[in-house]
């Protein structure tokens, strides 16, 4: 039996434009498409996921902050953020109130890792200011400064302590994926380069018993739409995106994988029935 645990934690909800989750293939340069589509999903889970692991605790994403109702938190300019977003946050549903509510204290998490810093994975930061935190390098630079603004961060709002880890191509391999690099000293937790979404997504790989746990962030919106190969409605680069996804279809092939992106409606039960199924 695995002596690692796995708790998704539901931080909130976001509805989006359909087009942004269905992709239909189009990309950044037609926000304006995504934002005039008409449909709206239904409220999504923002998950963020608690890995206990003998090593020490590790937190993937931190999920939103209920600053998101405050006057002026959104970058006013930005489009997207008045037309493109519905989220709904309450106190008690950020991360730091729901690790405690599980008897877990947010300053005892070992490592942060971020799939990327789309407000909704990193609003949470706050919360872990004694955490080592780990994001690639190429997302860092997107985010920050003006830029990063423009495209759709907040990096207005990182703490003033933050100083993450900055990953570049690592060293290691896992499965079909090259550039991984490996987190914990045992070899069984591992951050995947998945670009698509953001130039420097990661995804993170827990390799428990003979399955894999893959934490997918964005790397798609659901589980069928990686199987189907769809990029979603604002990536920078939907061709970068389409190849992440069909290296995720071979491990899927080469290994059992429980699948479980941030904002799909059943990941929390995917994962729920693969624990009871014996992965643990």
């Amino acid at each position: 039996m695995s002596s690692i645990r796995i708790h998704p934690i539901q931080t909130g909800t976001v509805a989006i434009r359909e087009r942004q989750r269905d992709g239909e293939g189009r990309n950044r340069r037609n926000l304006a498409r995504v934002v005039a589509d008409k449909r709206w999903t239904e409220p999504l889970p923002i998950l963020a996921w608690l890995i206990e692991h003998p090593e020490g605790l590790i937190v993937f994403d931190t999920g939103e902050t209920a600053s998101v109702a405050d006057p002026g938190h959104f970058t006013p300019w930005q489009p997207y953020f008045r037309l493109g977003l519905r989220e709904r946050v309450r106190p008690e549903e950020e991360i730091g109130p729901q690790l405690r509510a599980r008897g877990f204290d947010p300053g005892d998490v070992r490592w942060v890792v971020l799939s990327h810093f789309h407000t909704d994975h990193a609003g949470g930061l706050a919360h872990f200011p004694n955490s080592e935190i780990v994001a690639s390098k190429a997302d860092y630079d997107d985010a920050r400064g003006f830029m990063g603004k423009v495209r759709g961060f907040l990096p207005q709002h990182w703490p003033d302590w933050f100083a993450p880890r900055l990953l570049e191509s690592g060293h290691d391999s896992f499965g079909p994926f090259t550039g991984t690099t490996t987190l914990t000293r045992a070899g069984d937790v591992h951050l995947i380069p998945t670009p698509g979404h953001t130039p420097g997504h990661i995804s993170l790989a827990i390799e428990v018993a003979d399955t894999v746990i893959f934490l997918a962030g964005d790397a798609s919106y659901t589980e069928q739409l990686m199987l189907d190969g769809i990029a979603d409605g604002v990536s920078p680069d939907p061709a970068q995106a389409r190849a992440t996804l069909g290296r995720i279809q071979t491990l899927v092939q080469q290994r059992p994988t429980v699948y479980l992106p941030t904002h799909d409606p059943q990941s929390a039960q995917r994962l729920t029935e693969a624990l009871r199924a014996g992965t643990r």
